[in-house]
């Protein structure tokens, strides 16, 4: 007997259950307090998310950073090339938003980007049905982490909001050293040409990436995406780094 792509018979699902429940972790990845029964729903507990500080307002109309009201320019974007039009994140990348970064992009907890694109979700460039595409990892990167965050972290976004998600459009050509230690000036600079995007008619396209610093790599990449056609690259990310300008 044959079964619609998609659809499991209920012992199947149950058993299915069961080796998630056993495999996955019965506590928070974070502070590791017990999940009971919310263990297949999310790896992080309702504290560790409610302790994530979301941006204030007001913000930047382009970038997204916090501003004062008395502030004539942004410090940030108003040196920026065109081609980024708008970022939005969610919260500061700082204590328990941290953390979860970090189980995702080093210890191997990709689940995670379920309770991250629930925070996401209200981000102004995610309305109007643009297509989702992540940022793509070098291949060297790839490689040795197994998976891309950004991509998960966009599957995750699509999936609840019902946007197509692409990973055939961009992709990353040239290897670049980590940009912790840069300045925005060198971040830039290291990024530029890193990604190289097909031919598409895509016209609105928003760059999903785990977290903003200076924007440097999702300007390089939207920068790629308009020289292949898009009409319009906005950005979202689950954190943001907070700016010493």
């Amino acid at each position: 007997m044959t079964h619609r792509h998609g659809w499991l018979p209920p012992d199947v699902k149950n058993r299915l259950a069961s080796l998630e429940r056993w495999l996955l972790p019965g506590e928070c990845l974070l502070c590791r307090q017990s999940l009971g029964d919310h263990a297949t729903v999310s790896l992080v507990c309702a504290l560790c998310r409610f302790r994530w500080i979301r941006l204030p307002d007001p913000q930047c109309a382009r970038c997204g950073e916090p501003r004062l009201l008395s502030e004539l320019a942004c410090r940030l974007c108003q040196e920026w090339p065109p081609d980024l039009s708008v970022a939005r994140s969610a919260v500061w990348h700082e204590g328990s938003a941290r953390d979860v970064v970090h189980q995702l992009k080093y210890e191997g907890w990709w689940r995670v980007t379920e309770v991250m694109a629930d925070a996401m979700m209200g981000l102004d460039p995610l309305f109007d049905r643009p297509s989702l595409v992540p940022v793509p990892l070098a291949p060297r990167r790839m490689r040795v982490r197994g998976y891309n965050q950004s991509e998960h972290l966009a599957q995750a976004l699509g999936k609840r909001m019902g946007l197509p998600v692409r990973i055939d459009c961009l992709k990353r050509v040239r290897e670049t050293p980590t940009q912790t230690a840069l300045t925005p000036e060198e971040r830039l600079a290291n990024v530029a040409g890193a990604f190289q995007a097909e031919r598409n008619r895509v016209e609105r396209i928003v760059l999903v990436d785990d977290v903003f610093t200076t924007g440097a790599t999702l300007i390089a990449a939207a920068h790629a995406l308009v020289q292949a056609g898009a009409k319009q690259v906005g950005a979202v990310t689950f954190a943001r780094a907070k700016n010493r300008l």
